[in-house]
This record gives C-alpha cells, sequence and structure tokens, in this order.
C-alpha cells in the first residue's frame, strides 16, 4: 500500500509540474503573440496615417497624443483623435474611425484634418458596401476616395459637399449613389466639427491608450 501511494503521489507530482510547464508555456506563447499583433496594428495604423499627413511633417509619437471622443453624429462608438505636431505646435488631426452609413453597414473611415482646416486626405478603413457597386470607395477598387484631399468648408463651399446627382461637386458611382452621398456628407461634418472644436482638440490633456482599434 505504501508503495502504491507514493506511485500516486509521484504520479500527481509529474502531471503537476506538466500542467505548470503546459500552462507557462501557453502564457508566454500569448504574450508574445499579443505584441507582436499590437506592433503590427500599430504599424498598419501609422501607415494609414502617413498616407494622409506626411511623416516629415510629425515630430510627436501620434499613438501617446490622443483625445477620445463621443459623438454620435460622427461614429456610434468611440472615436480616436491622433494629434500631429511639430516641434510642440500643432499640424493636423487624424479621426478614427468615423462612421458613415452604409447600405449594408457602417462604413469606417479615418479622416485627417491639417490645423487650417484643409483635409490632409480620407480612406476606408472597412466596409461591406455591394461589390461592383458601393465598394469603389475603396483605395484598392479606385481612386475616388483620393477626390478629398486638399478639399475644405471653403473647396468647394459648403453646399457643395454633394455629390453631383445632388447639385454638389463630387463623383457618384453608377448605381449606387448612397454609398459615396454618405461618405461625402460624412466628411463634411467632420470638417464642421472641426471647425468648432479646434482649439479644444489640440488643448485637451492626452490619454493614455492601449491599443490602436482595429477596423
Amino acid at each position: 500500500m505504501p508503495d502504491l501511494n507514493r506511485n500516486i503521489f509521484i504520479s500527481a507530482a509529474i502531471l503537476g509540474i506538466f500542467g505548470v510547464l503546459g500552462a507557462t508555456l501557453v502564457s508566454l506563447t500569448w504574450t508574445a503573440t499579443a505584441e507582436r499583433i499590437a506592433r503590427n496594428q500599430q504599424e498598419a495604423f501609422l501607415h494609414n496615417v502617413y498616407k494622409l499627413i506626411d511623416k516629415k511633417e510629425i515630430d510627436n509619437d501620434l499613438l501617446k497624443d490622443v483625445i477620445t471622443l463621443n459623438t454620435p453624429a460622427l461614429a456610434k462608438s468611440e472615436i480616436k483623435v491622433y494629434r500631429a505636431r511639430k516641434q510642440g505646435q500643432p499640424v493636423a488631426v487624424i479621426f478614427s474611425p468615423v462612421q458613415a452609413p452604409g447600405y449594408a453597414s457602417p462604413i469606417n473611415l479615418m479622416v485627417g484634418i491639417r490645423y487650417d482646416g484643409t483635409l490632409g486626405g480620407v480612406r476606408v478603413l472597412s466596409h461591406l458596401e455591394t461589390p461592383g457597386l458601393g465598394d469603389k470607395i475603396d483605395e484598392e477598387k479606385s481612386d475616388w476616395i483620393l477626390s478629398f484631399t486638399g478639399k475644405s468648408l471653403g473647396n468647394p463651399p459648403p453646399d457643395k459637399w454633394k455629390v453631383k446627382k445632388d447639385g454638389g461637386v463630387f463623383d457618384q458611382f453608377t448605381g449606387a449613389t448612397i454609398t459615396p452621398r454618405s461618405v461625402v456628407g460624412t466628411v463634411k461634418k467632420v470638417l464642421e466639427y472641426y471647425a468648432r472644436e479646434k482649439e479644444n482638440l489640440f488643448k485637451k490633456p492626452a490619454e493614455k491608450i492601449d491599443e490602436v482599434p482595429m477596423h
């Protein structure tokens, strides 16, 4: 009986050791993977940002100069505003993600606005628009989204921030007016919000964020 008890104890100890080693290995693997995923998310985010604002114009850490907005008119969820600066002076803000109502689901946008109120650009982060029709908002499908670069509330005038079918200056897509109309209207709202809140956006204390939103 003592031998049997000793064998049971040894077996249990071995299983316990293997259990601890297994849990440790899983934990280490998860940590390494999580860090790599976080780095990849940050790199992808900054890659999009630098399409809107030239990297050479910025010398601050965008990921540490962030504030959060709860603005239902621009998105149902929180919006992060990343402030770009050069030698402490404001250069631009990046709103991400802004949500335009889509045909199937919200269209998540990244909107970059320079300090003077002109658009550094707009990019689509994610969408579920109809392939071959509404998906032309995607940079990989057409250059339509690039038409926002350099625009402002004065160029074109506010009453021309519409698709051509509605009397504005922006192209619509054949068979799909709803999608471009929604994106144009949403970008205009972001510009209007920026015009109202410009100084506050740059003055608010930065917040600490743990990760870049995935969209």
